[in-house]
């Protein structure tokens, strides 16, 4: 059997290849792909971040536990320390605005940084290759530099996101050290083509590979860290580090067209997807025509719907009730047809959203070991420790300001996201792997890939390079390959608007789908950025 290899940058989709032609497996190559897209794409991932992993051991025949290394509030913030700084919510419904933005950069925005914690429990586990050799095409990479593609530029001139205040190119002012590495001498970021070098970066990742992932929380990185961190103001302290673990979670499961979706849990994007398939599995979708109007109507009300839910009652399982068991049953589904059925509004409420440049690795390998990895820095707080290269997440601006709403702060506790790696069975053989970077829209976008393979039988390229659409609110949302004679259809029944994008706006999905009479792959790579799917022989 053949292996493959997903993701949105190709040096990192290459390294992980090098691996699985080296004989590494599918958690190798993923681990590899993942310290690579550290260097690759900074303000997506990196150091100061967090992952979720869904996957499938070959010849397991059961879903797995999910692995989550979660960005969670450090030990010294409240509830209510928030309130008073709201300065109104964002007018298209994705979260709030702060006073001097301080949810969204700065050591304020900083949630604690548990993804070492999670990339050596797969190590420990699963891998087959040293620690150090795992890090070491990264090293290389930040010490040599790197030719800087034109979706990394392209982000370092975009307007703010639909759902953001500030733009990535301002978080590259926050502090010294982001703007000595990522503008050049004339106060400009790093265009297309132009050689990228971050040594301070090669020097932490060298050590980290030297000395080991506890050095990250109670060693020297540990100590220069803490102490940057301290000296600002953020949330998370020394102990916070310290005591820094990890999540094994089940996963939520459920069925549709007699396959078996598993995904990520709560307070993630597995249930709002499952909660989704769960109402469009008592329709009939492909009797329709593809992205018709009335397609699109019924999946986007289904979407909705899903949210409704989603928006009112997720947060962190370990601090509130999680009514998981009602959100997800036939008669909660069965509900909601009605409901879109009828033609009645969908009260969704706000939406706290995810980021949208977090990054994504899938891996299948000849064993038949599938991974889906999503890891990220939201977006990235700017904040670069002297001397240590690496950005820290900016975590808190996920969380609700305002106290007694379930996904409010709490100290230790995690913040809501839109990540949903996913894997599908046929009975106990994997049939699609998938995941995305792109915030809540990751949820929307998994969501038609599937269902382009399970309803449509489309070719993986096709059910991944299909036109998207989302619905999360009061407007439905599509790419602008939708055409406007379906869109004025859609209308009659509910807003729709067309993005500027054609491909990409929103989230990238990178998909493996696996024939489980021969073993065959078949990979796609999401064409709103600049990944690629590699195959292995």
């Amino acid at each position: 059997m053949p292996a493959m290899i997903s993701a949105p940058q190709p040096l990192a989709v290459e390294e992980g290849a090098k691996a699985l032609m080296r004989g590494g497996n599918a958690y190798d190559a993923a681990l590899v792909c993942a310290f690579m897209q550290f260097v690759l794409d900074p303000h997506s991932c990196g150091l100061g971040g967090y992952l979720l992993l869904t996957h499938h051991r070959a010849g397991s025949g059961q879903p797995q536990q999910i692995l989550d290394a979660p960005a969670v509030a450090g030990s010294r913030v409240t509830p209510e320390m928030w309130e008073k700084q709201v300065l109104g919510p964002n007018p298209g419904g994705w979260g709030f605005f702060l006073k001097d933005k301080v949810n969204d950069n700065g050591y304020q925005s900083i949630c604690l940084p548990a993804i070492v914690r999670g990339l050596e429990a797969i190590h420990k586990r699963w891998c087959t290759w040293k620690w150090a050799d795992l890090i070491a095409p990264a090293i290389a990479t930040a010490e040599n530099g790197f030719a800087v593609g034109a979706h990394l530029a392209g982000r370092w001139k975009d307007k703010p996101l639909y759902y953001e205040d500030s733009s990535l190119l301002q978080k590259l002012y926050v502090t010294p050290d982001a703007k000595q590495i990522y503008l050049k001498a004339d106060g400009t970021p790093y265009d297309e083509g132009d050689v990228l070098r971050n040594p301070d970066y090669a020097k932490s990742l060298r050590r980290l590979a030297q000395a080991g992932p506890d050095d990250f929380y109670t060693g020297e990185l540990a100590r220069q860290m803490s102490a940057d961190l301290a000296a600002h103001g953020s949330w998370v302290t020394a102990e916070d580090l310290a005591t820094c673990g990890i999540r094994d979670e089940a996963p939520i499961v459920t069925e549709y067209r007699g396959c078996t979706v598993v995904t990520s849990q709560a307070p993630h994007g597995g249930p709002t997807l499952a909660a989704i398939l769960n109402i469009l599995d008592g329709y009939d979708l492909s009797s329709m025509r593809h992205n018709s109007p009335q397609y699109i109507h019924l999946v986007s009300m289904a979407m909705k719907a899903a949210f409704s839910d989603r928006n009112r009652t997720l947060g962190d399982p370990r601090f509130v009730k999680v009514p998981l068991d009602e959100m997800l049953s036939p008669a909660r589904a069965a509900h909601w047809r009605r409901v879109i059925d009828a033609g009645q509004p969908i009260d969704t409420t706000r939406i706290q959203p995810g980021s949208k440049t977090t990054t994504q690795a899938t891996v299948v390998d000849a064993a038949g070991n599938c991974v889906s990895l999503t890891h990220s820095l939201g977006s990235s707080s700017g904040v670069i420790t002297p001397g240590l290269g690496f950005m820290y997440n900016n975590s808190m601006v996920n969380f609700h300001p305002y106290s007694g709403h379930p996904n409010s702060i709490a100290a230790g506790k995690g913040r809501t996201t839109g990540m949903t790696p996913t894997v599908v069975l046929d009975g106990d053989k994997p049939v699609l792997v998938l995941g995305a970077p792109g915030a809540t829209r990751i949820i929307t976008s998994v969501l038609q890939v599937i269902l382009n393979r399970l309803e449509f039988g489309m070719s993986m390229t096709d059910a991944v390079l299909a036109p998207r659409f989302d619905c999360q609110g009061d407007t439905i949302f599509c790419q602008s390959r939708i055409p406007e004679f379906v869109c004025a259809e859609v209308r009659k029944k509910h807003p729709i608007r067309r993005i500027p994008d054609a491909h990409g706006g929103m989230a990238l999905v990178h998909a493996i789908a696996i024939k489980p009479e021969t073993g065959q792959l078949e990979g796609a790579a999401d064409t709103g950025a600049d990944g690629m799917a590699l195959l292995v022989e």
